[in-house]
């Protein structure tokens, strides 16, 4: 059953116990039953106020949550179905701006059926408000991290929630633009739910209440520490020797005894939280982003499995590095697949542009990337999540234009000549050191460094 607990229920749900202090509410003259003089309005919201012992449908202040300062806004549904008016856009408008100004993260705890009705366009007009005050927060370089409760749907879900850099979802909670009133009478009410949310790619996680603090804390630590420091490589798990041949280097780094990102990682980070989803529609499993410690520090991550990666792995990964850069925090990309998926679906998904725009973010980034090549490295698929400069490469890997097979069939070759165009494509690690694309644990490339601030 899903939770509906109250604002301040939730507050102490997540929060350290004791270190919640309201904030201030600005104060606003109302007329009679509202802007629109909605008749019996005033009585509502008095009735309300009279069942809940709020005055707004949210409660904003600050706290520390797993010992990390954030500002946290929490929304009370018994207060008019946690609806969005011109006072709540007050109070939110002067959460996010103590936010900014006291250098804090921005929590909001979701529970909503969106604008208030009593109140009209001036209600939904609220949303550019929330919108601006948010896109404000984002340019401040400071981390919003929203948990869609039990309901989150209408303009609440539309900025509040899936407007946040990582979205938490509670177990069991309807989650969906369009509240179950205004939903069409055929309507997979399965499709309005957390978990459905999260499978298609427009939160990150479901989360149990009883979790919610923990996992909270842990995120708040992870995103609130930034560096100028770029990700150590991390350590080759292969063995150490070198390739004889092309196809050698081809045939070690298919070989399901290869270590691949799931080892890597686990072995790089101390713990990391995943982050999920391309906020299109779309998941790829074999794309791994979140954010973990590696050495008390906070490292970003990007990780391909060794499959072929699909669009939504692109475009996670490129919101995950765009996020890692806003918020000062260096990324670790790990590169592993045959190249990009290249079936029908794959086209109508938009894989170039997807590409596209990976290439696009890792040229932007001004944090600094670190990528490890420690499997196959199938052309732009595998180019477009390396870093300039700043990519290594394993002993049991290769990087190719394209790969082998593929390349013999362009050429017009036979797939006996397969494995002499493996060596004639130079795409061992020692090949592409000397070459100046990556560099190998005893080889460093020639080529200077990314020369990006």
């Amino acid at each position: 059953m899903a939770d509906r607990s109250s604002a301040r229920e939730m507050l102490d749900l997540v929060t350290d116990g004791g270190t919640f202090t309201e904030l201030p509410y600005p104060e606003r003259e109302s007329k009679p039953d509202g802007p629109l003089a909605w008749q019996g309005y005033d009585a509502s919201r008095a009735r309300a106020a009279a069942r809940t012992g709020e005055s707004e449908s949210v409660v904003c202040g600050t706290a520390s949550v797993g010992g990390t300062r954030a500002v946290l806004i929490s929304f009370e549904f018994g207060f008019l179905g946690g609806s969005l008016g011109e006072r709540t856009g007050d109070r939110l408008t002067a959460a996010y701006t103590h936010a900014r100004e006291h250098r804090l993260p921005v929590v909001p705890l979701v529970a909503t059926g969106g604008s208030r009705m009593q109140e009209g366009m001036v209600a939904l007009s609220q949303l550019q408000r929330v919108a601006r005050q948010s896109a404000l927060t984002r340019e401040a370089g400071l981390a919003q991290l929203a948990v869609a409760r039990d309901p989150t749907t209408g303009g609440g879900w539309a900025t509040l929630g899936a407007g946040a850099d990582v979205i938490l979802a509670l177990s069991g909670a309807q989650v969906g633009f369009a509240g179950s009133r205004v939903r069409p009478p055929d309507a997979d009410p399965a499709a309005y739910t957390a978990e459905a949310q999260v499978a298609a790619g427009a939160a990150d996680a479901v989360v149990a209440p009883h979790e919610l603090r923990e996992s909270l804390g842990r995120w708040l630590r992870l995103l609130t520490r930034p560096s100028s420091e770029p990700a150590p490589v991390p350590a080759v798990l292969g063995g150490p020797a070198l390739p004889t041949t092309g196809w050698d280097a081809v045939r070690r780094a298919r070989s399901p005894q290869h270590p691949r990102a799931k080892a890597y990682l686990d072995a790089y980070f101390s713990f990391r939280t995943a982050v999920s989803g391309d906020r299109c529609g779309g998941t790829d499993a074999g794309m791994l982003c979140g954010f973990g410690e590696h050495e008390g520090r906070t490292v970003a991550y990007a990780a391909q499995t060794g499959t072929a990666t699909r669009p939504a792995g692109y475009r996670t990964a490129a919101r995950l590095i765009r996020l890692a850069d806003r918020l000062g925090i260096p990324v670790l990309t790990l590169v592993d697949t045959p190249g990009a998926a290249n079936d029908a679906e794959a086209e109508r998904q938009g894989v170039g542009a997807a590409i596209a725009d990976l290439f696009g973010a890792v040229a932007a980034a001004r944090t600094p990337l670190t990528t490890l090549l420690i499997g196959e490295g199938g052309s732009g698929g595998a180019l477009a999540l390396a870093a300039p400069g700043n990519t290594w490469a394993t002993p049991d890997s290769y990087f190719s234009v394209i790969a082998p097979e593929p390349a013999a069939a362009i050429l017009k070759r036979p797939p006996s000549e397969v494995e002499a165009t493996a060596d004639q494509l130079r795409l061992r690690p020692q090949d592409l050191a000397e070459l100046g694309v990556a560099r190998t644990a005893d080889r460093p490339s020639p080529r200077p460094a990314d020369p990006r601030p």
